[in-house]
């Protein structure tokens, strides 16, 4: 879920031949004036989930409702959390996207290295304080967590713990995205250093896991479609895509792993926004973000996306809201500490790398 993810393999929608030239020719941080003879466009970079290859997913629904009521053109680019951001990274000169979307920790290294500017959307003041930056650079826009996927059709039933995943049943039936690369990835690390109490023990244990991992992929949205097939058995992902691509996949069911002896657990792994430093657009920006959080984007958030609404005054009470509550029931949420993992993100990964041999 490139949430997500962190990565997956970059994919351009929307105008994408045409894009490159177009936003060349706009330039970075072009003063002109978006309402006033500027361009009526607006370039979004975001982790993948929210936008279905059927044409029917939030992000589909929702910036075409935008270009309707305002005129403006959405150009999308997706791709893995990380990969958005040195993406924005490399074009810090020459800025090219007007909004950011990632899961974290990659929007906090995307403000870390100065890609955003601050902008609080209207409808941000009912995100609930965790889920945003206290100084506007980003704010949630979907709600999220992570989790796993399994092959209900191989599978009687899901596994319960990581422990279980070491059978030598699923040697090369397992797989789960790239850690630094993948945003969802990058969760797995996250995850079992919690679950296991640390780095040193979720690496160890990593390392045993490696015996029965097909190997690095840099799209977490990718292994679902596997597993529905059972070309997989089990791989990591994030609910809200997982249960939007569980629609048309009839195999797929979602779980999450507890250590042996413990309780299942996740942890919020939300979408979050923010306006590009010196993007070329920057009031459809705005406007996009304001969008975005309005109450009517928020309402299809459940219904349309298989997510959770960011903003917490609106509560939907369709059918994909009852599931997914009962989805989450029993499972423990715990609040990762995202500075620490800003900070050390990078000596993580090559622990892991080290661990497992990457």
């Amino acid at each position: 879920m490139t949430r997500k993810r962190l990565l997956r393999t970059a994919t351009v929608v929307t105008g994408s031949l045409a894009l490159a030239a177009s936003l060349t020719a706009c330039g970075g941080g072009s003063p002109a004036a978006d309402g006033e003879g500027g361009e009526k466009v607006v370039t979004v970079y975001s982790a993948d989930g929210l936008k279905s290859e059927k044409g029917d997913g939030w992000y589909d629904k929702v910036f075409a409702d935008f270009t309707r009521k305002t005129g403006i053109e959405v150009k999308y680019v997706e791709g893995g959390s990380g990969e958005m951001v040195q993406r924005a990274v490399r074009e810090k000169t020459n800025t090219q996207a007007d909004v950011l979307i990632t899961l974290p920790p990659f929007i906090q290294q995307a403000d870390g290295k100065g890609l955003l500017q601050s902008y609080k959307p209207q409808g941000s003041e009912k995100v609930n304080g965790a889920d945003k930056a206290a100084d506007g650079k980003w704010t949630s826009v979907v709600n999220n967590y992570f989790g796993f996927v399994y092959n209900k059709k191989e599978l009687s039933e899901a596994p319960k713990t990581w422990e279980e995943l070491l059978d030598a049943k699923y040697k090369g039936k397992l797989q789960y995205s790239t850690p630094g690369v993948a945003g969802d990835g990058t969760a797995v690390l996250i995850k079992s250093m919690h679950d296991f109490g640390g780095q040193e023990p979720a690496m160890e244990y990593l390392k045993k896991l490696q015996a029965n991992n097909v190997g690095p992929s840099s799209s977490t949205s990718k292994l679902a479609p596997k597993t529905d097939k059972g070309e997989l058995l089990v791989a990591n992902g994030d609910v809200q895509m997982n249960f939007a691509q569980s629609k048309s996949m009839p195999n797929l069911g979602i779980w999450f792993p507890a250590k042996e002896g413990g309780k299942p657990t996740s942890f919020a792994l939300p979408y979050a926004a923010g306006l590009v430093d010196r993007a070329p657009h920057t009031e459809n920006g705005k406007k996009l973000l304001d969008f975005l959080l309005s109450e009517e984007a928020q309402q299809l958030v459940s219904g349309v996306g298989g997510g959770f609404p960011a903003r917490t005054d609106v509560k939907p009470t369709d059918a994909n809201a009852v599931e997914l509550t009962k989805l989450m029931a029993g499972v423990e949420i715990f609040e990762p500490n995202w500075a620490d993992i800003d900070k050390n993100l990078t000596g993580y990964v090559d622990a892991w790398k080290s661990a497992t041999g990457s």
